[in-house]
Formats: C-alpha cells, sequence, structure tokens
C-alpha cells in the first residue's frame, strides 16, 4: 500500500532528539541543495506526529535545513505512527545510507540502535542482539562493540578518530579504532592526561601501547612520566614525521592552485631546485638546503 505524501509546514518539524549525524555543507550538500532550488524537494521526508500536534524529523535533515535557509515554507512528508524505539531504528537506517560517516556518527547510531532493539525484544541475548546489528549495517559483532565503546571518549579523543576520515593521515595528527577502543576505558581524568600527552608529543598510541596505558589506568599507576616513555617508544614501521610551516608555503604557491595539486607541484619544484644545485655544484657535492 502506497504511503500518503502531504505538505507540511517547515517550521512546524522539529529535529530528531540526540540526531547522531552531522550536517555538514559538502559537496553532496551543495548538489541536494542546488536540485531543490531548481526542482524543489523530489524525495518526501519521513516525519511522526508528537503529542503537541507537531512533527518530529526521522529522515530528512538535510532537505529541511536548506528549505528553512532558502525560505522555502512547505515540504513534502510521509508521516509514520510508531512507537519511539521504532522512530530510533528508521532515523537510523535511513541515515547510514550517507557516503561519508564519521566513526563518532556510527558510535552514537549505532549505541541508539542497539538500546532500542533491546528495549523491543528483551528476551534476546546481547551477544545476539551485537549479530543482528551487524548483519543489517555490514559489520561484524566485534567492529559493532567498537564502535559503541567510542561514546565513553572524551571528545578529544574522539575527534582524532573522527580525523582519520576528515584528513589525511600522512599530515595529519589522527588515531585508529582500535588503540581508541583501549582508551576508552580509561577514567575521564586519564584520558584527559593522555589527550595531553598526545598533543605535547605530537604522537598517538598504537594498539599495542594503548592496551599497556588501559592495564596502567586500571592499576592506578598512570601518570605523566610513563605516558611519556610509551610515547616515545619506536612504533613498528614508524616512519619520522616531517611539519612544515604551511603559511610560509602557501606564500609561494601560485595563487590558484588547488589543494589535491599541492603535493605534486612541490615535489616537482625540490626535484628542479636540486637538479639546479647538482648542476652548479657538481655530482660530487651533496645537496644542503
Amino acid at each position: 500500500m502506497k504511503e500518503e505524501v502531504v505538505e507540511l509546514n517547515v517550521k512546524d518539524i522539529c529535529d530528531f532528539p540526540k540526531h547522531p549525524f552531522k550536517i555538514n555543507n559538502d559537496l553532496n550538500y551543495e548538489e541536494l541543495k542546488n536540485s531543490i532550488i531548481e526542482s524543489g524537494v523530489l524525495v518526501p521526508t519521513i516525519v511522526r506526529k508528537k503529542e503537541d500536534g507537531k512533527y518530529e524529523m526521522l529522515s530528512g535533515h538535510r532537505r529541511k535545513k536548506i528549505c528553512e535557509e532558502q525560505g522555502i515554507k512547505k515540504i513534502p512528508c510521509i508521516v509514520k505512527d510508531i512507537s519511539d524505539e521504532e522512530a530510533i531504528i528508521l532515523m537510523v537506517d535511513s541515515n547510514l545510507q550517507r557516503d561519508k560517516i564519521l566513526p563518532s556518527e556510527k558510535a552514537m547510531a549505532y549505541k541508539m540502535k542497539y538500546d532500542a532493539m533491546k528495549s523491543m525484544t528483551p528476551s534476546v541475548s546481547n551477544k545476539r542482539k551485537d549479530e543482528i546489528l551487524g548483519e543489517q549495517v555490514g559489520e561484524s559483532r566485534e567492529q559493532i562493540r567498537r564502535y559503541i565503546r567510542l561514546n565513553n571518549l572524551i571528545p578529544e579523543l574522539l575527534q582524532l578518530v573522527d580525523d582519520t576520515v576528515l584528513k589525511d593521515k600522512r599530515s595529519a595528527l589522527t588515531m585508529g579504532l582500535r588503540p581508541a577502543v583501549e582508551l576508552s576505558y580509561l577514567s575521564k581524568d586519564d584520558q584527559e592526561l593522555v589527550y595531553e600527552e598526545i598533543t605535547y608529543e605530537d604522537l598517538t598510541p598504537s594498539h599495542v601501547q594503548a592496551k599497556r596505558i588501559r592495564e596502567l589506568g586500571e592499576k592506578g599507576e598512570l601518570d605523566s612520566d610513563i605516558l611519556e616513555s610509551i610515547f616515545l617508544e619506536q612504533k613498528p614501521n614508524q616512519a619520522k614525521r616531517l611539519s612544515f610551516n604551511e603559511e610560509r608555503i602557501r606564500k609561494v604557491l601560485p595563487k590558484d592552485i588547488k589543494d589535491y595539486k599541492i603535493e605534486d607541484f612541490i615535489i616537482k619544484a625540490i626535484e628542479s631546485y636540486s637538479k639546479t644545485l647538482s648542476n652548479e655544484r657538481g655530482d660530487s657535492y651533496d645537496l644542503d638546503i
């Protein structure tokens, strides 16, 4: 049976409480905005009615925001009559279709859906719920548990995990999922101590190092000196990090160069400069910059 689509006032629709997915002004957002400006909202949003007579958004937060920005007063909606738990599951499932999802978004979304499933099916074991959720979202049971653990991280450490998606790992400080999970078992104070060491050393711990840090934290033996000794250990296959002053480099770059072309430009410039010096000094001289 085809569900009815109704036009609702955008101002009568509120966002889903604790909505775990961020709305970023990325390329997909701009493409959606241009489509809505040109043709209107083609895919109806999904909402449910609240007790006060207004509505709660389940799927369509980006479409709603664009309508608000563009002064579009009405938006097509499908109104669902569902429970709180069913609403959470629908909201999570519809948003997991996005192209890029941050670890922090998965962490909160998986936790919300897991708790909803737990409430709806109390007789099903927690292990089986992990498996069911994993099958539905395409993750292993262990991976589901890892993501849910991220909810125990302080925001600063969680941001380092998100940066594995948001930033280039070769030039930015990031932290993998597995070491982050180990750190999630630390107290808030110990996590803050670890983050201070990360920023001071400009390093993040490996999985093995994070496990040692967790063990020491559980024994109450963690302090700055111990953390420093752990962080300064050479990691397997650890490459030496190079850092550059971005402002100085950008001053000498062509003004219209695209970010993705900067690395190739710099490499070619260095190669050219190296050849010039080699010709001037002779091949027997070492390059000394």
